[in-house]
């Protein structure tokens, strides 16, 4: 897992990077309003942590998540 950034032009992402496989399923947090964010040293390593385990597969699939909650 990575974090790149990249911007719209013409309705689409352009990532800096290049070098991204085609066809490649990723995932974006776009902030409203041109707000931004920082993340502190631990909440980043607490970031990465849930991406890696989310790319292990380790985690809760929605009716899992309801059932856990109480609701069906």
């Amino acid at each position: 897992m990575r974090v790149t950034t990249g911007t719209v032009v013409n309705g689409k992402i352009e990532v800096e990077e290049d070098d991204l496989a085609e066809g490649l399923v990723v995932t974006i947090l776009a902030p409203e309003n041109r707000e931004t964010f920082t993340l502190g040293p631990e909440a980043e390593a607490e970031l990465m942590a849930a991406l890696a385990e989310a790319d292990r597969g380790d985690f809760l699939t929605e009716e899992e998540l309801w059932q856990e909650l109480g609701r069906s």
